[in-house]
């Protein structure tokens, strides 16, 4: 397992290497960190003193401990849908979120030269990514580096939607209390490129620059993070 891990480890940086020159060359501001604790630090030092925070549905920000590190950080203003006690009061949260200081989320998928590509059910979270925040940072395992744009598109489409399908069932308050039962994926885990009403593919963008140098931040880490 050992050398297993290490061949890992060494084909991962060296692809993350050649992913962040692409990044920067299309305006993003880019790093690697190998572990998650690595990103961890990275994260919560790209968030300036007293900024209002808050965070999109992201499995990749859980999964490095960022959430507990910015709700131990002093002085910052955090904005935290999970907190909520209503539906509404949940949806309030998200819009307020658009106009904090940092929005941390993650990508559903990454091609080697730089594109982003996002699934959306309500487009709070590539609402975020796209204007809003002052500044936008991105946890992407590399997991989500695909080869081209189109098995970006691929891999948003056909594996990271169906799987969020079931992370929506099992937590009622992503999904205000409604299981979304009603789609094809939940029923036979693939895209079946559904127009039904529990629809959670409404929105899908593409990222191919950063429209404002720096503003958005992408953090590649080295381990497998979120689907």
């Amino acid at each position: 397992m050992e050398i297993k891990e290490q061949s890992i480890h060494k084909q991962r940086a060296l692809l993350a290497a050649q992913v962040v020159k692409n990044l920067q060359r299309r305006r993003y501001e880019a790093y690697f960190c190998a572990t998650k604790e690595e990103a961890l630090e990275k994260a919560l030092s790209l968030i300036p003193e007293g900024s209002s925070v808050a965070w999109g549905g992201s499995l990749s920000v859980v999964d490095i401990g960022l959430v507990d590190g910015i709700k131990k950080t002093p002085g910052l203003k955090i904005i935290d849908r999970d907190q909520s006690r209503t539906w509404d009061e949940r949806m309030e949260k998200m819009r307020q979120s658009l106009l904090c200081d940092v929005y941390f989320s993650s990508t559903n998928a990454l091609s080697e030269d730089g594109i982003l590509v996002n699934v959306d059910w309500h487009g709070n979270r590539v609402a975020a990514q796209i204007f809003g925040p002052r500044s936008v940072v991105m946890i992407v395992g590399m997991n989500k580096v695909c080869k081209t744009r189109e098995e970006a598109w691929s891999r948003a489409r056909n594996y990271a939607a169906p799987i969020n399908i079931f992370r929506i069932l099992g937590d009622a308050q992503i999904s205000g209390g409604a299981a979304k039962k009603n789609t094809p994926c939940a029923k036979t885990g693939t895209c079946s490129n559904c127009i039904s009403e529990d629809c959670i593919c409404s929105y899908i963008v593409e990222t191919r620059v950063c429209r404002f140098p720096g503003r958005i931040k992408i953090i590649l880490v080295g381990e497998e993070l979120g689907f």
